[in-house]
C-alpha cells in the first residue's frame, strides 16, 4: 500500500497520482514535492559531498533529473525513496569526478576501503536563551563536525537513519545495499562519533574554567589597585598564625 501524502489542492494524494500530476506539468505539485524532501535530500547529498554549496547544486540538478523522469515512476518504491535514490547518484557522480578515489565513495558494497586514518579523525526553541541558543550552536556544530569526519559510506547511512530518520529499509532502498549492511554500518558510525565526540570532549574539559588572559590581567591589576588603599606594611594590626 503506497504511504498517502497532502497534494498542493489540500487533497490526499498517494504517490502515483502525486508523480502523475508532476508529470503532466504541475508546478504547484512539483513546489510542494521540493519543499516537502527539500531537507532530506540535502541533508543527503551534503553527507556525500561534504559541501554545502555543490549539495545544493546537487539536489537543483536532482529534481531536474526526476522531473524529467516522473513520467516512468511505478511506485516500487516510495515517492521518498526514488528521490533519495536520484540525489545519491547525482552525488556519487560528482565526487567520484571531484576525486579519483573513488572506492570511497562506494556504498553498494561490492568495494569499500576505510583507512585507519578515516576512523581515527572521526529546532532551537524560539523562547530559549541566548546562553543556550550559544551552546545548542556549539553542540550542533561538534555533531556535524564529527559526522562530516566518518567514512562516506558510514556517513550517508548514518545521515539517513539518524537525521533522517529512515528506516533500515527506507535507508536500503535508497542507496542500493542490504539491510543488514545498513545495520552493520550504522552501528559503527555511531562508535565512530562517539569516539569523536568524547576525544573533543577531553580537550575542552582541559580547558575548562581557564584563567589565561583578560580574566588573569583583570585580578593582578585589581590586586595592585587595592594595594594603593591598603595601610604600609608593619602598621596595621598583624594577620594571626593559620
Amino acid at each position: 500500500m503506497q504511504p498517502i501524502l497532502a497534494g498542493s489542492s489540500g487533497q490526499a494524494l498517494s504517490d502515483m497520482e502525486i508523480a502523475r500530476r508532476i508529470a503532466a506539468g504541475d508546478r504547484d505539485e512539483l513546489r510542494c514535492l521540493m519543499r516537502r524532501y527539500n531537507q532530506r535530500l540535502y541533508r543527503t547529498a551534503r553527507s556525500i559531498l561534504r559541501d554545502d554549496a555543490e549539495a545544493e547544486d546537487c539536489v537543483q540538478e536532482s529534481y531536474l533529473s526526476a522531473f524529467q523522469a516522473m513520467a516512468s515512476f511505478r511506485g516500487n518504491a516510495t515517492l521518498s525513496t526514488w528521490l533519495v535514490r536520484i540525489v545519491v547518484n547525482e552525488a556519487i557522480g560528482r565526487a567520484r569526478k571531484r576525486s579519483r578515489r573513488a572506492e570511497l565513495i562506494t556504498l553498494d558494497g561490492a568495494r569499500e576501503h576505510y583507512p585507519e586514518s578515516d576512523e581515527a579523525d572521526m529546532t532551537e526553541a524560539a523562547t530559549e536563551q541566548p546562553k543556550h541558543a550559544v551552546l545548542r550552536a556549539e553542540t550542533r556544530r561538534l555533531i556535524e563536525a564529527g559526522i562530516d569526519q566518518l567514512p562516506d559510506a558510514f556517513r550517508t547511512v548514518f545521515v539517513l537513519r539518524a537525521v533522517e530518520e529512515m528506516t533500515v529499509e527506507e535507508t536500503a532502498a535508497s542507496l542500493g545495499i542490504p539491510a543488514a549492511t545498513v545495520r552493520s554500518r550504522y552501528f559503527r558510525a555511531k562508535g565512530l562519533l562517539r569516539e569523536a565526540l568524547a576525544r573533543e570532549m577531553d580537550v575542552s574539559i582541559e580547558t575548562a574554567f581557564a584563567f589565561a588572559g583578560d580574566r588573569c590581567d583583570r585580578i593582578v591589576a585589581g590586586v595592585l589597585a587595592r594595594l594603593d588603599e591598603l595601610p604600609a606594611p608593619g602598621s596595621g594590626p598583624a594577620l594571626k598564625p593559620l
